[in-house]
């Protein structure tokens, strides 16, 4: 038999990758909130990978309860994710995927773009996942994977923050054909977050031109999902954290 994949939080985005896995014969064992994380480490030892498949919002602390023996083959996959997140907590070289398919509940996935990966693990996931017809691409450096996790964040957080000054179904096609202004006004202050957390200078209009494949290529995707408000709190929080002027996104939030 296979080594297992151990999968941590069973998620509409980590059921597509238990089915990748499952295609290509890998046992998947999933790690639900009930469980106890350090039991099952003991049950399974030595698994090929071990997925993080939770929210955002619960990342650290379920990182901070990964055993030892399993900490030096996890596979993130959140949003709103960048190096600093997993370095804090001491993680080292993890397989990271900057995801680009759609999975609500009661419908199928959805390629919107390819999803990059970077890390120990990238090619055989790319392999799993592209056997059930999901696009990848596999990164060559941390300067790139950087650029991807950026990329997806200024898309998640554009569509989501603007998406609260639209009508309720409000797409991507709408965002960018009917509020053009808006999108590129709070893009432009993700941006400018996103360079106060890495400390670094991103390409900007590359970042803007990768926003719109990413409008473009699901034009009937909904802008505002269900943590758009935690969103936006958030965004503000880093803002005033990191003394970040972010003008379109206080205008808006105040009109809210």
């Amino acid at each position: 038999m296979k080594n297992p994949i151990v999968i941590i939080g069973i998620g509409e985005v980590a059921g597509v990758l238990a089915r990748a896995f499952l295609s290509v014969g890998h046992p998947v064992v999933p790690v639900t909130r009930r469980m106890d994380i350090v039991a099952e480490a003991k049950n399974v030892p030595n698994p090929l990978m071990v997925v993080v498949g939770v929210g955002e919002k619960d990342f650290s602390s379920v990182v901070e309860t990964v055993p030892d023996e399993w900490r030096d083959r996890l596979v993130l996959i959140q949003n709103e994710l960048l190096p600093q997140d997993w370095e804090v907590l001491g993680i080292e070289n993890p397989t990271v995927l900057s995801v680009w398919f759609e999975k609500k509940k009661g419908m199928d996935y959805k390629p919107l773009l390819p999803t990059p990966i970077f890390g120990p693990k990238a090619n055989w996931i790319a392999e799993a996942l592209v056997g059930i017809d999901i696009p990848c691409t596999v990164l060559e450096s941390e300067e790139e994977l950087l650029i991807q996790l950026v990329q997806k964040n200024v898309f998640i957080l554009t569509t989501n923050i603007a998406g609260l000054a639209l009508e309720d179904g409000a797409t991507t096609s709408t965002l960018w054909n009917e509020n053009r202004q808006l999108a590129r006004n709070i893009a432009s202050d993700v941006i400018d977050l996103q360079e106060a957390l890495t400390g670094q200078d991103l390409p900007r209009e590359k970042l803007l031109e990768g926003l719109v494949q990413g409008l473009l290529g699901d034009p009937h995707h909904k802008c505002k999902g269900r943590s758009a408000p935690s969103r936006l709190a958030r965004a503000l929080e880093i803002a005033n954290e990191k003394g970040v002027e972010v003008k379109a996104i206080r205008e808006m939030a105040e009109r809210l």
